[in-house]
């Protein structure tokens, strides 16, 4: 593969970030197609790059996740579809005035939500306790 095209690939892997990130607050707008999408041209163009991404503290386990079918977590999933239903509602109320544009956006909505929802929910590994040293004993609750 020439530079010039992992150049390209670059600035696209980058712009599909950022309209991923957009995503996550402009309702119509798609975050995780665009975030698989920055993933596939990292992957072809820029070691360093798809290393950000997969590692990134707020995207990447999400990335990870959903790549690898492992699934999202609960709490993700559920702040996704409030706030998609949220953004869909007020964007309805207060920016669409035709009945067929408030139709769709309850239509894409609704697949959205379905689509979320047939993703395999992940449970978060329960935290370690600390053991007790050998021959210890635990403490006793006293009444």
């Amino acid at each position: 593969m020439g530079q010039l095209v992992r150049w390209v690939f670059v600035v696209l892997g980058t712009l599909s970030v950022a309209l991923g990130v957009i995503g996550v607050f402009v309702p119509v707008l798609p975050t995780t197609p665009f975030l698989l999408l920055a993933a596939f041209f990292y992957a072809r163009s820029s070691d360093k790059f798809l290393d950000w991404l997969l590692n990134n503290r707020v995207l990447g386990a999400y990335v990870r996740n959903y790549r690898e079918h492992r699934g999202m977590l609960a709490q993700d999933k559920l702040l996704t579809i409030l706030a998609l239903w949220l953004g869909i509602g007020l964007s309805g109320y207060l920016a669409v005035a035709s009945p067929a544009g408030r139709l769709a956006l309850l239509a894409i909505a609704a697949a959205v939500t379905w689509h979320l929802l047939r993703i395999r929910t992940l449970r978060p590994p329960l935290p370690k306790t600390p053991q007790e040293p050998a021959g210890v004993p635990a403490p006793v609750d006293q009444d």
